[in-house]
């Protein structure tokens, strides 16, 4: 006869978030999976990879590679950016620090976190390791993005308000779903590997503005990839380790936790709504929308900097959460600082990759714009449906010498789900991200010249050990 534990336990096997998640990342098929969601998936691997090569030339990136080659095993997964090549935990910490290191990856609003640069490096390494085709990559990171962001969505964020930093949190989970489904385990083996990740999952906002940032992605995408490879090995993990009395939803969520969210797996595409927003500049998505808004207003009024009284940005609460660097030091506090990221690209027309520079920050002009930026909460974002309607949306008015003020507003920025990058300016960043880390060129000694055109071309690709080969 079977005890009440036990009983509780099988139930969650079947009912809970991590039975449901592991029987569909098993049961999934390519051909279950639409074509404009595999378009997206492609674009989210083609950005990714090209932040983590640029993220390869930071120093943190190098403190990484450092830490690998102290104890990494000989394997076919490459390190982006160099010519060496590890085992597949090693690869993904390695590309998951790259990949964040700059802060230029893609961001969810299902659970407020960065989803590809934590499940692309596991997901790419996986893939290496099982000598997997482009298009299993493809399938394989649908699969780690969707239980990522359906765990988002039965979360409603709550975790986040509460001061943990999502992408460490979940990550793990949607690292260990693509390499699961990579590694071709079954349903009791995913399920194992699923309570892993989740047992150890963890990560704090007070990362931000340090290299534990970046770090925190890194060991998210090399934890996910770790719970697999115990599960595959025999190892077992919880069940319910989102629903125990000591599990996921009451320590991390304020024991708020909508297990339905994992019912439409498969039907309900959130890499489609609420999407994926790529980023078109390389500071934190807080600061975009009203980045867009003060240049629209600037273009829209041929206004010159030197006429410029105040910049004033009404902006929800969480901006002014994230943005904590008015008066940055370093180029990491200024990817979380409003007035650097509206002074730097009215002053130099747009933020690219090289103003992230103690050079930059060292430049009266910007000093002096950056002065008359400043941030507000106003009653209108205490408005819940108005808050949802632009999670990070900006109302800016620009105060003029000659008394004007021009005010405009925008709910979501230029490369969000809702007004997406086009192609051109998708391979546009693509191309920028390795020229800034030295890897492009058109010469034959250029070691990623073939590297965009592989990628748009990865539903058809043979092995992925040769993706990013020279």
């Amino acid at each position: 006869m079977e005890t009440g534990a036990s009983v509780t336990q099988a139930t969650h096997q079947q009912d809970g978030a991590v039975g449901k998640m592991a029987r569909w990342i098993v049961a999934l098929a390519a051909g279950d999976i639409p074509a404009p969601i595999r378009a997206i998936a492609q674009n989210c691997l083609i950005d990714t990879i090209g932040v983590i090569a640029a993220g390869s030339a930071t120093a943190v990136a190098a403190h990484a590679r450092a830490l690998v080659s102290l104890s990494a095993a000989a394997g076919p997964c490459g390190i982006v950016g160099t010519d060496a090549s590890c085992d597949p935990r090693h690869a993904a910490f390695a590309n998951g620090v790259a990949a964040h290191a700059l802060d230029f990856d893609d961001n969810c609003y299902a659970g407020f976190v960065h989803g590809s640069a934590v499940i692309a490096p596991a997901a790419l390494a996986a893939a290496q390791y099982a000598d997997a085709d482009g298009a299993q990559l493809i399938t394989a990171f649908v699969a780690g993005a969707e239980c990522e962001y359906a765990l988002g969505a039965a979360t409603a964020n709550v975790l986040y308000d509460q001061g943990w930093w999502t992408t460490g949190v979940l990550g793990p989970v949607g690292a260990c779903a693509a390499t699961a489904k990579l590694l071709g385990l079954d349903v009791k083996q995913t399920a194992a590997a699923l309570g892993l990740a989740a047992a150890g999952a963890a990560g704090i906002k007070a990362c931000f503005g340090t290299d534990a940032k970046a770090f925190l992605a890194g060991r998210a995408a090399e934890a996910g990839m770790t719970a697999a490879l115990m599960a595959q090995g025999g190892a077992s993990g919880p069940a319910d380790a989102f629903e125990h009395r000591n599990g996921f939803a009451r320590l991390f969520n304020g024991g708020r936790f909508d297990g339905q969210a994992f019912d439409t797996l498969g039907c309900d595409w959130r890499l489609q709504s609420p999407g994926v927003d790529v980023k078109r500049i390389p500071v934190c998505l807080s600061s975009h929308a009203a980045v867009d808004a003060a240049m629209a207003l600037v273009q829209e009024h041929a206004i010159r900097l030197y006429d410029i009284v105040a910049i004033t940005c009404n902006v929800p609460p969480i901006v002014i959460a994230n943005l904590v660097h008015d008066d940055p030091g370093t180029a990491q506090q200024a990817q979380f600082s409003m007035p650097f990221a509206i002074a730097a690209s009215l002053l130099y027309g747009t933020l690219r990759l090289e103003h992230l520079s103690a050079q930059t920050l060292a430049d009266e002009r910007l000093r002096r714009l950056m002065e008359r930026v400043s941030m507000v909460h106003g009653a209108v974002w205490d408005d819940p449906a108005y808050r949802a309607a632009a999670p990070e949306g900006a109302e800016v008015s620009i105060a003029l010498a000659d008394g004007r003020m021009l005010q405009g507003f925008r709910d979501f920025a230029r490369g969000a789900a809702r007004y997406p990058l086009d192609a051109g300016e998708l391979d546009a960043k693509f191309k920028d991200c390795l020229g800034f880390a030295g890897l492009s060129g058109d010469a034959a000694s250029a070691p990623a010249r073939h590297w965009l055109a592989r990628l748009r071309a990865l539903e058809t690709f043979g092995s992925v050990r040769g993706l990013l080969a020279a």
